[in-house]
C-alpha cells in the first residue's frame, strides 16, 4: 500500500494553450437581399469606413473590376467572414448574369479574385439562356431587347440564407424548344447545388382568365419574366413574376418554396379570372414585416376585388402565409385604377418600402408609387381597399409629386429618398407618420429614364451617404455614372464617377441597377463587369 498523499491540486494533463488561436469571426451578411433588408429600406447602418469627408474624387474612386460573361441586372450581394478550404476567411460579393452564371468574388482584392463560378445553363445539353428574340412580340417590336439585352438568364436579385449559407437563384433557360424557370439553392462556399435542387417553377390555379382552359390557369414559363427580387421570409423563398413587355397572356404569379427542402409551399395568381397584375417593381422585391406579413404592389391589369373578385391590378396587396396557403389579407387600390390601367401608368412600376414604426395614429406604414409619380402612404394594418371618388381612406397621397417612379424609395433617419424620371433626387421628411408635402432637399442634377433607386450607407445616425446609379444612358450606349450625396442635404454632391477623367469611368449600365455598399467599398454591376469603388490606397 502506498503512503503517498494526493495533491489537492493535481496537474492538468491537458493544460490550456497560453496563446490560443483567435476564433474565426462569425459569418454575417451585410447585403443578403435586395435593398438590404426584407422591409426594403435600402439602408446599411454599419458603414464605418466611408464618410462624407473621404468620399471625394481625390481620395475615393474605382479600385478594380471583375469581368463577367453577361449583364448584371440583380443587385450584388455581400457576405463577410466565410471560410474557404483553400483560401481561408474571405469577404465575398455574389453576382448573377443574364448568361445564367453565378460568381463568388473576393470582395476586397483582385487576387485571388474569383472564388468560384457556376453556370446554370449547359450548352452541351442544349440548355441555354433564352435568346431575346424568342421573347419579342408582336413581330418587329424590339422593346424587350432594349430592356434586357441579347439574352435572358438571371434577372431578379437572388437572396441568401446566412444560417444555412445558401444562395437562392431563379434562372431562366431554353431547353430545346421548352422554356423553364428553375429555383437553385447554391452553397455559398462551393457553388454546389443543395437540398436536391434545382426545381422547376410550375403550377396552376382555378381561374377563367387570360390563357386559361376555361377552368384553370397554368403558369407558362415562356410568357413570364422573373424581374422582381427574391424574398426569404419565415423559411420560405418567394419568387414572383410579371411579363415580357406586357405581351399577353400573363399574370402576377407568386411561388413559395421551403428554404431547406425546396418543396412548394405557396402558389398564388393575383388575376386568375382576368389578366396581368404582374409583379416586377423595376427590380424591387416583395417585402415582409416582423409579423411575417408579405406585401406586393401590382402593375396594370384587371381589378374586381372591390366587388368580390380575385383580380388585383394596380394595387397594394397584403398577403399571409398559413401552412401551404398564401392568401390576400388586405389591399389598397387607387380610385383611378381604371385610368392607370388604360394609360399604362402601372402602379407596380415602383417597389414597396415598409417603414419603421411611426408615432401618430398609424404605426405600420408602407410606401410606394408608380408611373404617375404619386406617392402613396398606406396603413399596413388597415389598407383601405378601394373608393371610387378619391384616396381619402389611406394615410397620405401626394399626387404627381415626383417624376414617374420606376424604383424603390430608400429610408434613413426619418427621411425618404426617391429619384423619378426626369427629376432630381429628392428628400421628403417623415414626421409623426406623415411625409412633408414638398421636398426638403433635392439634387442639382436630374435623372432620365428610368430614374434611380437610392441606397444609403451610414454609421448609425451619422455619416449618411446616398448612393445612386445613373443609368439613363444605357439605351444610347453610354457609361453608367455612380453618384454620392450628403444624406442630410442631397443638394451637396460629394462625388461622381466622371469627376476624375477616365480613372473611374464605368462601362455601359443596365436599367434599374442598384449599387451595394459594404465595409468601405461600393459594388456596381454593369453589362460586362463588376466594378469595385473605395478609398484610394
Amino acid at each position: 500500500m502506498s503512503n503517498s498523499v494526493l495533491s489537492p491540486n493535481p496537474p492538468n494533463p491537458n493544460p490550456p494553450n497560453p496563446n490560443p488561436p483567435n476564433p474565426a469571426p462569425p459569418v454575417t451578411g451585410i447585403t443578403i437581399t435586395y435593398h438590404n433588408d426584407n422591409q426594403r429600406t435600402g439602408q446599411n447602418l454599419g458603414e464605418t469606413v466611408l464618410t462624407p469627408q473621404n468620399v471625394i474624387s481625390t481620395t475615393f474612386g474605382k479600385l478594380f473590376s471583375y469581368p463577367v460573361d453577361g449583364a448584371i441586372y440583380g443587385q450584388p450581394l455581400y457576405v463577410q467572414n466565410l471560410q474557404f478550404p483553400a483560401q481561408g476567411i474571405r469577404n465575398v460579393v455574389y453576382v448573377v448574369t443574364e448568361h445564367d452564371s453565378v460568381y463568388a468574388f473576393d470582395a476586397d482584392q483582385k487576387s485571388p479574385g474569383t472564388l468560384w463560378q457556376v453556370s446554370l445553363a449547359d450548352a452541351a445539353s442544349n440548355v441555354t439562356p433564352v435568346p431575346c428574340a424568342d421573347e419579342v412580340a408582336p413581330p418587329g417590336d424590339t422593346t424587350t431587347c432594349n430592356f434586357i439585352g441579347t439574352e435572358i438568364g438571371i434577372t431578379g436579385t437572388p437572396v441568401i440564407d446566412i444560417d444555412t449559407k445558401t444562395l437562392y437563384v431563379s434562372a431562366f433557360t431554353k431547353e430545346g424548344t421548352t422554356y423553364v424557370h428553375r429555383l437553385h439553392a447554391l452553397d455559398l462556399v462551393s457553388g454546389s447545388e443543395k437540398f436536391g435542387g434545382p426545381i422547376a417553377i410550375q403550377g396552376s390555379v382555378p381561374g377563367t382568365g387570360d390563357g386559361s382552359d376555361g377552368t384553370n390557369v397554368a403558369f407558362d414559363a415562356h410568357q413570364h419574366l422573373q424581374r422582381s427580387a427574391l424574398l426569404l421570409s419565415n423559411g420560405v423563398v418567394y419568387v414572383a413574376f410579371a411579363s415580357f413587355s406586357d405581351v399577353t397572356p400573363y399574370h402576377g404569379w407568386i411561388f413559395g418554396y421551403d428554404s431547406q427542402t425546396l418543396q412548394q409551399r405557396a402558389l398564388l395568381n393575383l388575376a386568375p379570372n382576368g389578366t396581368a397584375a404582374g409583379i416586377w417593381a423595376s427590380g424591387g422585391g416583395m417585402a415582409s414585416d416582423s409579423a411575417g406579413n408579405l406585401f406586393v404592389v401590382t402593375g396594370n391589369g384587371t381589378f374586381d376585388a372591390d366587388s368580390g373578385g380575385q383580380d388585383y391590378g394596380d394595387s397594394f396587396v397584403k398577403l399571409t402565409q398559413a401552412g401551404s396557403s398564401l392568401s390576400v389579407a388586405d389591399f389598397f387600390t387607387p380610385f383611378n385604377q381604371s385610368n392607370l390601367n388604360l394609360q399604362d401608368l402601372d402602379l407596380g412600376a415602383g417597389g414597396p418600402v415598409l417603414l419603421p414604426d411611426q408615432s401618430g395614429g398609424h404605426a405600420h406604414l408602407i410606401l410606394a408609387g408608380g408611373k404617375q409619380g404619386t406617392l402613396y402612404l398606406v396603413d399596413r394594418d388597415n389598407m383601405g381597399h378601394f373608393r371610387t371618388a378619391n384616396n381619402g381612406q389611406i394615410v397620405q397621397s401626394l399626387a404627381s409629386i415626383v417624376g414617374a417612379i420606376f424604383s424603390t424609395p430608400a429610408f434613413w433617419a426619418n427621411k425618404i429618398y426617391i429619384a423619378g424620371v426626369g427629376d432630381s433626387l429628392k428628400i421628403f421628411d417623415l414626421n409623426g407618420g406623415l411625409l412633408s408635402t414638398a421636398p426638403s432637399s433635392h439634387s442639382a442634377n436630374t435623372f432620365g429614364f428610368p430614374g434611380a433607386t437610392p441606397t444609403i450607407s451610414a454609421n448609425g445616425s451619422q455619416a449618411g451617404i446616398v448612393w445612386v446609379l445613373e443609368n439613363a444612358a444605357f439605351r444610347t450606349k453610354k457609361p453608367a455614372i455612380l453618384h454620392a450625396y450628403d444624406a442630410n442635404d442631397v443638394s451637396h454632391e460629394l462625388y461622381n464617377s466622371q469627376q476624375a477623367g477616365s480613372r473611374d469611368t464605368l462601362p455601359l449600365g443596365v436599367g434599374f441597377a442598384v449599387p451595394t455598399v459594404a465595409n468601405g467599398k461600393v459594388y456596381v454591376g454593369t453589362v460586362s463587369e463588376l466594378d469595385v469603388f473605395g478609398v484610394m490606397p
